[in-house]
This record gives structure tokens, C-alpha cells and sequence, in this order.
């Protein structure tokens, strides 16, 4: 029996499975890492921080498999980081600036303001905001000493946390990343999937600095020097997270969609061979490039803060001690008593666009509680993926049929039923929700012959829980409005 491992690197942790060729789950590991916030609006993480916790979950995941079996490697991560390290030492210049993070806002403002953004669209599907990597890269080279010229010599390597977790697993050998990590990073011809010479310019960022793009699916080195693992085990597969996760859930034809709830909440729709323009504040990203050529594009809108928010309720207010605990006291009251609550904690996104806004809450009464701040959390999280969706069904030029759920909070029924209400369309959650390490595994087994297409993966997607809509539509409209008016204020 081959085994797939699937690294699976998040904003606060990092997560390995192992998967048998008939997708059975057969290692797990899991460790958290820590969040670093030097100043208000900023985000960090440590480098080797990332890296001690991807070996560590992989120990505990490789527990009892035998090392021969693993066929390849799959590596899924959170995108837009960004990492800036010595190419002859392997370390970082600096902390890795997390998607998150915000410092960069007036550099955006400044390129709008001098009507950049309509080019940088056209370019690359993306709108100029500090959520993507190529503002972030720019900030490294102008503000930490040394560093551009450096750049401009050759002697530092850029990357999202592909990029570098691939680099680390290869020994140093191997600089690279795929196309649907590359195509978020504001420097990226979207059509002609290169790097491009105008932007690079634009932002001020050395070529030399860049790793090659590969496809998704596919050899592109193997291990080296890594405890636990025999050398010469392919590296096959490589995508940002919510591309992983559409691959994962099976969304192979266009007008397929996936929901991701995690630290925030990403919305993907599989839009086929094309990239379609959005005229309603979305993004336009590359999907997936599979070794056949196959080539996927996808529309795209995010939510910064979902689960986030209810982190906010366990480690600010005190409200529970595990955000599990949140769905029994939100149920503790039938409604959420006029509360409106809106996780504006890093500004508005798709369709919106607001880094300026933040999080709010509106409608407390004297009778409001805990529990009705609770179930008000959960409700924003499902209204802000309405106003997403809503676009999205406009770009696409097609109504949403089913969304498909997955990530930690897709375990919760109480929000997964609002969300079916509030869109009115039905939700399928599969019996594996780690949907992003999936599609991880998916790409690196494709990539070396354990599974011989996607047709084959679409056959044993199995779903867990279907819910669908049970609330009044006049409900629903009154909901929304009461939405907007606090989205408005935020």
C-alpha cells in the first residue's frame, strides 16, 4: 500500500496527514505556532518557527508507516506570506510578513492614487491591497538594510511558504513555486502565466530574487536530509490553500464551489479554461495547472476574519475556554436579539475592499448576553460570505447551486445551517473537511501515478451532512438589510 503525505501549513499551525491510496486517513499531526504583532495592523510569524512545527507534525503523523510507502509529497499553505532568506544559509532576513498583515495600506493607497490598479488588475486578476505579497516583498527591501542590494545580487530567494517548506524538504536545492501561489503575489501575468517585467518594476523587486513556477501537479524535487523520511521522496504537489481545498472537494467543473471557514473565510468558484474579469470586487486567480496542462481558473472572494473572530471571543472576552464551546452557548438563545456583528479585525475584503474598516458591533441592548454576541459572531461570519457570493453569481453569470464546506468551522451545524438560510442554496459538507490537505495529497498522487486522473478522485468524494434552507425569506431580507446598514458604519 503507497502512502501520500499531505503538509498542510495554516496561519496558526501546521497540520500532516498521511492518506492510503484509497483515501484513508492513516497519520495525523498537528502543531501550533506562534503569532507575532510587533504593532497595530502588523502580522508576523518566525520562519523556523513554520519549520519546526511542519517537522514536528510530520513526526507525529508518520507514527507507525512505514517510510518506503510514501510515494510523494503534497504541500499546501497559507498564501500571500511572505519570506526573504539567504540563499547560501538558508535564514530568513526577516519575520515572514503574514497575509494579514496591514502595514503596506498606504503603499496601495499611494499606487491607486497615481491609477495604478487598473493595469495591476488587468495583469493580474487581483485589486491593489495589502493582503498580497508583492507590496509586502517591496516593504522587506526598502526597510531592512541591506536587503535590495542583496537582492539585486542574487544572493536572497523570495517566496509564499511553498516556496520555503520546499526549499527546506530539498536540502536547498530546489527554488520554486506553482502557478496558483504565484498568481497571488501582485507580480504575475495571469494570462501568460510568467512572472512580469512591468510589475516587477512597479514594485521594485529584483528577478533574481524570484522562484521558478511550476505546475501544480508534478515532480518538483525530493527530500533531503529530513528526519524521518528516506531521501529521494518526490515533492509532486504544490497550491495555495483555497485552491488546495476547491481541489480537494472535487470542484473539477466550472461553476463548482467551495467555501473554506478557517482563520478567514474563502469562497472559490471553478470558472473553467478562463480567467473571468470581475466587475464586482473579486479576484481572479489561477485554479490549478496540472503535468497533463490542464489548466483551471477560478473566481475568488475572501473574508479575512471568520474563525478568527471566534478566537477573539475565547482569548479577548473570556467568553469559553475552547471555540468548540461556542455553538452550545450561541444555541442557549433562539436568535441573536438585533446584534449584528461584523469581523472587521483586518478591514473588509471581497467584495468590498476596505483596509480602513474594522471589526463592529451594532444593536446591544440591556438584555443583550454573551450568548446572543455568540450567535451574532457566527451569523457575520455566513452574511459576509452573502455579499461574496451574491457577486460572484454575477461574475460567473450563474446562479450558485450547491456550496461545498470545509475547514474547522464547517463542523459547526448551527452556523452551517444560517448559512444555507442566508444564501438559500444547500450546503454539502464532506466526511473529510480538511478539504485543503486533500487537494495536497490529490496533486502529489497525480503527480506520481498513485491515482490516475481526476475523474478517478471525483468518484470518492462522499459527502457527510447536507443542510438546507428551513428559514422565511421576508426573515432572511430583514436580516440582510439590518447586514448592510452595520457593514456601512464598520
Amino acid at each position: 500500500m503507497r502512502h501520500v503525505i499531505a503538509i498542510d501549513q495554516g496561519t496558526t499551525g501546521s497540520t500532516v496527514l498521511v492518506l492510503d491510496e484509497k483515501l484513508e486517513i492513516r497519520g495525523r499531526g498537528y502543531k501550533e505556532f506562534r503569532q507575532i504583532y510587533p504593532k497595530p495592523g502588523w502580522v508576523e510569524h518566525d520562519p523556523e518557527d513554520i519549520w519546526s512545527s511542519v517537522l514536528a507534525a510530520l513526526g507525529q503523523a508518520l507514527t507507525g508507516i512505514d517510510p518506503k510507502s510514501i510515494a510523494s509529497i503534497g504541500i499546501t499553505n497559507q498564501r500571500e506570506t511572505s519570506i526573504v532568506w539567504d540563499r547560501n544559509t538558508g535564514k530568513a532576513v526577516y519575520n515572514a510578513i503574514v497575509w494579514q498583515d496591514r502595514r503596506t495600506a498606504d503603499r496601495c493607497a499611494e499606487l491607486k492614487a497615481h491609477g495604478k490598479e487598473a493595469r495591476v488588475r488587468q495583469l493580474t486578476g487581483l485589486t491593489l491591497d495589502p493582503y498580497f505579497s508583492g507590496t509586502k516583498v517591496s516593504w522587506l527591501l526598502h526597510n531592512i538594510e541591506g536587503t535590495a542590494a542583496a537582492a539585486r545580487a542574487g544572493s536572497l530567494a523570495f517566496g509564499t511558504v511553498d516556496s520555503y517548506l520546499l526549499w527546506r524538504l530539498t536540502g536547498g536545492r530546489v527554488h520554486a513555486t506553482d502557478v496558483t501561489n504565484a498568481s497571488r503575489t501582485l507580480l504575475f501575468d495571469l494570462k501568460d502565466l510568467t512572472w512580469s517585467d512591468e510589475l516587477l518594476e512597479l514594485l521594485g523587486v529584483p528577478r533574481a530574487l524570484l522562484p521558478e513556477v511550476v505546475p501544480s501537479s508534478g515532480t518538483v524535487g525530493v527530500t533531503k536530509g529530513i528526519a524521518g523520511l528516506p531521501d529521494g521522496v518526490p515533492i509532486a504537489g504544490m497550491a495555495g490553500d483555497q485552491q488546495s481545498a476547491l481541489f480537494g472537494q472535487a470542484c473539477f467543473s466550472p461553476g463548482d464551489a467551495k467555501c473554506t471557514y478557517g482563520t478567514g473565510a474563502f469562497i472559490l468558484m471553478n470558472t473553467g479554461e478562463w480567467p473571468v474579469a470581475s466587475k464586482s470586487g473579486l479576484l481572479t486567480t489561477v485554479a490549478w495547472k496540472l503535468a497533463s496542462g490542464e489548466l483551471r481558473y477560478a473566481l475568488e472572494g475572501s473574508a479575512f476574519i471568520a474563525g478568527a473572530a471566534v478566537q477573539w471571543l475565547r482569548d479577548g472576552l473570556g467568553f469559553f475556554s475552547s471555540a468548540s464551546e461556542i455553538e452550545a452557548l450561541a444555541k442557549t438563545v433562539p436568535e441573536s436579539g438585533g446584534v449584528i456583528v461584523v469581523p472587521a479585525f483586518a478591514g473588509l475584503g471581497a467584495p468590498h475592499w476596505r483596509p480602513e474598516a474594522r471589526a463592529l458591533i451594532s444593536g446591544i441592548t440591556r438584555g443583550t448576553t454573551r450568548a446572543h454576541i455568540a450567535r451574532a459572531t457566527l451569523e457575520g461570519i455566513a452574511l459576509q460570505n452573502v455579499d461574496i457570493l451574491r457577486a460572484m453569481e454575477r461574475d460567473a453569470g450563474r446562479p450558485l447551486g450547491t456550496l461545498k464546506v470545509d475547514g474547522g468551522a464547517a463542523a459547526n451545524d448551527l452556523l452551517m445551517q444560517f448559512q444555507s438560510d442566508v444564501l438559500g442554496v444547500e450546503i454539502a459538507r464532506p466526511e473529510i473537511v480538511e478539504s485543503t490537505a486533500l487537494g495536497a495529497a490529490f496533486l502529489a498522487g497525480l503527480g506520481t501515478g498513485v491515482w490516475k486522473d481526476p475523474d478517478q478522485l471525483r468518484a470518492t468524494w462522499r459527502e457527510q451532512r447536507r443542510f438546507k434552507p428551513t428559514t422565511d425569506r421576508s426573515w432572511v431580507t430583514e436580516h440582510l438589510a439590518r447586514w448592510d446598514a452595520a457593514v456601512a458604519k464598520a
